[in-house]
């Protein structure tokens, strides 16, 4: 007979923070320069233990493992680029501008696929694109739309990864994201 534990739905495993995406790849030195010029990611080192192509970006408080595997395309049926499709799994990374984004894309010869969702008279801007390997990317400016919790749960606060004995903040979501974003912006007009 199996026993079933019952799980307080407030009660999930102890997560501080999203780390790192790892993705495969054919070419990490042609995903590398993508994350690097595209996005703005920066190379960083990765454990010497690892005993296979790959390398590793951070930047904006996420990692991005790069994984090589030649032989992707063996275990993908599909032979031509697949069309950009915002329903497809993608990951996405907050702008500031999507105005400017698209124009360097355009610059860069890039295809990319916009999308607009409306809320409550809230509107967001959506710029899909795909890297090298097929993945696709999307860049936006979604926190037009507040964060609004369905459920009882209340949100984690969102730890430095720099700083092991952080102690939370005492205020709510929105203000940590507001003083981030003015953090941010400030080390932007120190520059």
């Amino acid at each position: 007979m199996m026993e079933i534990e019952e799980v307080n739905n407030c009660e999930a495993l102890p997560l501080l923070s999203l780390n790192h995406v790892s993705l495969s790849c054919r070419s990490v030195w042609d995903s590398v320069r993508f994350y690097e010029e595209v996005l703005g990611f920066v190379l960083i080192k990765r454990p010497s233990s690892f005993k296979f192509n790959g390398a590793w970006l951070y930047n904006y408080g996420i990692g991005i493992h790069l994984i090589e595997n030649p032989s992707i395309d063996d275990f993908d049926t599909i032979v031509e680029p697949r069309p950009i499709n915002p329903k497809d799994n993608h990951i996405s990374f907050q702008c500031r501008d999507v105005g400017l984004v698209k124009r360097r894309l355009e610059d860069m010869g890039m295809k990319y696929v916009t999308a607009v969702v409306e809320d409550e008279g809230n509107k967001v801007d959506q710029v899909f694109f795909h890297d090298p390997d097929g993945y696709m990317v999307e860049l936006c400016n979604c926190e037009n739309i507040p964060i609004i919790p369905l459920s009882p749960c209340s949100f984690k606060p969102r730890l430095s990864s720099f700083n092991r004995a952080a102690v939370p903040a005492k205020c709510g979501f929105m203000e940590n994201a507001m003083m981030e974003s003015l953090s941010m912006d400030m080390l932007d007009i120190s520059f």
